[in-house]
Formats: structure tokens, C-alpha cells, sequence
């Protein structure tokens, strides 16, 4: 199979995603926008019949100083990733980019290598010799993702430097999914823990509110965004990133993203954004305030998501990063404890992969983010 790659618009992008069942919203076209601080192109792969059989955003990041870029194409591209002939989709790719300037590529292929079921998860929790995800014995094994390795090893790819914290990547390597696929609500309900259900009663008897939001209620998530970031120690992103993002997501298709807040007496307790591509429904940034927590707004919330996400025919409702740590110490071991009352199951991706076109400039920004 001989492929062409080249630079393609962005409406041929959107339209090749809107063929998919799903594709990550790392990887739409309007991303782009999102992230102002990089250059941005659209890539095609076309066949030897002239159709398009596979897309990439790619992001550009200047090194300071001088011309040469990082190319980044977060949760992609979006290929053929179990073809045998990996190298005829990533050599022109390669090629590609550097002749536009880069001087290392940074990709993350979307394919799954592990999952862990709750049980699984459980058990692991309760095992006071295992301390990490991957000390517990997989659920569902993808071979296929482990040949997917080896050939981009072959090809002088190399595996991020992260430990398998999970949040070392740029992008987190360990996610908590809802599968939703021929399921009904009443099963995935009953695939929650105890107290998720109790939590879920507790606020609907409590008279908790759950309602979607629009643009202008952006400040009031964005002062949710605030207190919340002040508790658990993080620099929060400014309200006008949040605008633009609802702007030029919602401007390429109006269900792309979704706002919503529980209430407790006319007051907003939590928020919560949402994205959405085809199948796959990802809750991507949670806001809460200090009071009001014993009505359990939280989990009131979550579960109008993920039933509205099931209304849409969602196949998939993700609950994003997770750490893979399994130590109930680790100050990332709330994430997992609190998204494993879903009954969902831990996702382990292939992670990220480097490419140096020039060994020297990747070396030194190896460096200088080390030293960040």
C-alpha cells in the first residue's frame, strides 16, 4: 500500500473525523485554536486511489531564538495504527516535518495496551504489597498494541521519559472510562459502588440541581475553577482560555462542548466541563467550592453527564487522567479511589513517543524541561 502524505484543509479534516466512530478532541481541527501558542497544520494520507485514509493535527512549538520547532500531534494522528506497515504511514510523516522546521516530534498513538475492571482495581487496592496499577494483573491484554511498540522502536522511536506516573506525558497515559456500549443506564447504575449510589440519593433527596450552562456562565465556572485550584495547589488556566475554547469548539460543532453546574438552593457547588467527539464523551476540567460538600454535588453531576452522554449514544464516557498508583498515601490516590466508584475500568495507552530529527536540539530541550 503506497501513501501520500500532504497538507490538507481544514475542512477536509473535520469532515475525515465526522467519518469516524470517535477520534480524541486533542486531535479536531478547531484544537488548533485552542492552543494559540502553537503553529498548527492539518495533515492527510491519502491512498493510491486519491482517498483520504488518515489525518493529523500537528501543533509547532518555537524553540526560543531560532527557527526550529517541536511538532506535536497530541492523542495522534489518527491512522491506521495496527497496519504492518507502520513505517509507510510515519516515514512521510517524518519527512514532512522536517522540512517544515522540526527538530524532534512528539505523537501519541491512540492505542490501548491494558485494561483493569473496578474489581481488579479493587483488589489491587486492598493488597497492601502492590503499590502501582501495573502490579495488578490486566483484565483485557491488547497484543496487537505491544507489536505496535516494537515497530516504533525498530523505527528509532522512543518512549517518553515517563515512569508510568501517568502524568509525566504530556498527555495522561492512564485514563478511567464508563464503557456505555450495550449497556443499559439501569446496568451501568448498578455497576457503581455503594456509596456512589448512596452519594447519587443522597444529593437528589438533598434537592440538588443539575443544569447545562452557557458562555455567559463561563465566570461563574471560572470562580469555581479558582477556589478549587487554590485547595489542591495548581495554576488554573485564565477565564479567557475557557471562552476561547467554548468559542471555537462549539463554532466547529455546536455539542462539541458542554458546561454543567450542581445547585443546592439557587448556589453553585461544582462544575464541570465536557467534550465530545462522535462516540466518545470526555468530563475534561471539575471545579468545586469548600462548602456544600455533604449534599454530594459531585456525584449528582457525574451522573447527569454520563446519562446525558448515554442519551447521545455515547459509547464511551470518559473520566480522563488518572495516576497509576495504587498507594493510598500518594496525594493522586484520591483520582483513582473516587472515579473507580463508576465501575468504569483504568485504560493504560501506549503512551507518548519521541522522534529526534536532531539529536543535539532534542537533547537540549530534554534538558531545559527537566530543569523546569
Amino acid at each position: 500500500m503506497s501513501l501520500t502524505l500532504r497538507t490538507i484543509s481544514r475542512e477536509q479534516h473535520l469532515a475525515y473525523i465526522q467519518s469516524l466512530p470517535s477520534a480524541s478532541h486533542c486531535q479536531v481541527p478547531a484544537w488548533a485554536d485552542v492552543k494559540t501558542e502553537w503553529r498548527s497544520e492539518n495533515l492527510g494520507w491519502f491512498d493510491k486511489s486519491g482517498e483520504l485514509v488518515g489525518a493529523g493535527l500537528v501543533l509547532y512549538r518555537q524553540l526560543p531564538k531560532i527557527k526550529r520547532y517541536l511538532a506535536y500531534l497530541p492523542e495522534g494522528p489518527v491512522i491506521n495504527w495496527y497496519a504492518p506497515n507502520l513505517d509507510d504511514w510515519l516515514q512521510p510523516m517524518l519527512a514532512h516535518l522536517k522540512q517544515q522546521g522540526a527538530f524532534s516530534v512528539k505523537m501519541g498513538p491512540p492505542v490501548v495496551i491494558r485494561r483493569w475492571d473496578s474489581a481488579a482495581i479493587k483488589s489491587g487496592i486492598q493488597d497492601p504489597d502492590v503499590k502501582r496499577l501495573r502490579d495488578v494483573e490486566a483484565t483485557h491484554i491488547e497484543p496487537r498494541a505491544f507489536e505496535v511498540a516494537d515497530r516504533l522502536r525498530k523505527m528509532g522511536w522512543q518512549q517518553g521519559e515517563d515512569g508510568g506516573a501517568g502524568f509525566g506525558d504530556v498527555q495522561p497515559r492512564y485514563v478511567f472510562q464508563v464503557p456505555l456500549a450495550n449497556r443499559s443506564l439501569e446496568d451501568v447504575l448498578k455497576g457503581f459502588n455503594q456509596l456512589w449510589r448512596r452519594n447519587i440519593k443522597k444529593a437528589e433527596k438533598a434537592g440538588v440541581e443539575v443544569v447545562q450552562g452557557s458562555y455567559e456562565d463561563l465566570a461563574e465556572w471560572q470562580r469555581l475553577y479558582e477556589i478549587t485550584a487554590v485547595r489542591d495547589h495548581f495554576r488554573p488556566r485564565p477565564l479567557s482560555y475557557f471562552q476561547r475554547m467554548w468559542t471555537v469548539l462549539n463554532s466547529e460543532d455546536p455539542n462539541r462542548m458542554r458546561l454543567y453546574f450542581a445547585r443546592h438552593n439557587g448556589v453553585n457547588l461544582s462544575a464541570a466541563t465536557m467534550l465530545v467527539v462522535g462516540g466518545h464523551v470526555w468530563y475534561s476540567y471539575g471545579a468545586s467550592d469548600n462548602i456544600g460538600r455533604e449534599v454530594r454535588p459531585s456525584n449528582a453531576m457525574q451522573w447527569r453527564m454520563l446519562r446525558d452522554s448515554y442519551a447521545m449514544g455515547a459509547t464511551v464516557y470518559d473520566l480522563r487522567g488518572i495516576s497509576d498508583s495504587l498507594d493510598e498515601t500518594d496525594h493522586l490516590f484520591g483520582l483513582i479511589q473516587f472515579k473507580v466508584g463508576t465501575g468504569g475500568e483504568a485504560v493504560e495507552y501506549v503512551g507518548e513517543w519521541d522522534f529526534p530529527l536532531n539529536k543535539l536540539l532534542h537533547k537540549a530541550l530534554d534538558m531545559y524541561m527537566s530543569r523546569r
